[in-house]
């Protein structure tokens, strides 16, 4: 019993944690990646569908995202939905092809991006210690249901604090990353 209580808070504070990541790569550096627009969504006969499934995405440098749709009347479509996704992209297409030039960063817009960062990191952490706290109450039904000692209560939720530390830690990491990432220029 404790060690499935045991399993779960680790499996749902990964989850937190991947979470976090996939949000921390929506935030874009000065750098142009193809994972920008992983969840931007097209209308493609009348579903929305992400961008990658309907054209080739690559990069033609630092700078600039190509954008190459299998099908020539999805370039309008293609344009509008990364203009609409509140990235900050301006789309240009030449043909077929969907030229994303990807702006600079002004420090002030760094600035900002940071705070989203750290709001991110916040909602991580709370998410985690969420986890810890069903953990601990699981632990505490199962005491008070005389399925366990106190000793192993105490046990359990010792080894699921230092889980939760574990991961605020990988949090935290992840966030000085993403901030070093930001402000360089």
């Amino acid at each position: 019993m404790i060690d499935d209580i045991k399993k779960t808070t680790d499996q749902r504070m990964r989850k937190s944690l991947e979470s976090l990541k996939a949000d921390l790569g929506k935030v874009r550096t000065g750098r142009a990646h193809t994972g920008i627009l992983d969840h931007v969504m097209v209308d493609y006969f009348g579903n929305p569908t992400a961008i990658n499934q309907v054209a080739n995405i690559t990069l033609m440098d630092a700078r600039t995202i190509a954008v190459q749709p299998w099908e020539a009347k999805l370039t309008g479509p293609i344009e509008k939905a990364i203009r609409d996704a509140d990235l900050g992209l301006n789309p240009a297409s030449q043909g077929n092809l969907i030229r994303v030039p990807m702006p600079a960063l002004t420090e002030e817009r760094r600035r900002d991006l940071i705070k989203v960062v750290k709001t991110e990191g916040e909602n991580a952490k709370v998410a985690i210690r969420n986890v810890r706290r069903d953990a601990n109450e699981q632990l505490k039904k199962l005491l008070k249901d005389k399925d366990i000692s106190t000793d192993d209560e105490r046990r359990a939720q010792d080894d699921i604090q230092k889980l939760t530390d574990k991961f605020i830690a990988e949090v935290e990491k992840a966030l000085v990353t993403k901030e070093a990432d930001l402000m360089a220029v």
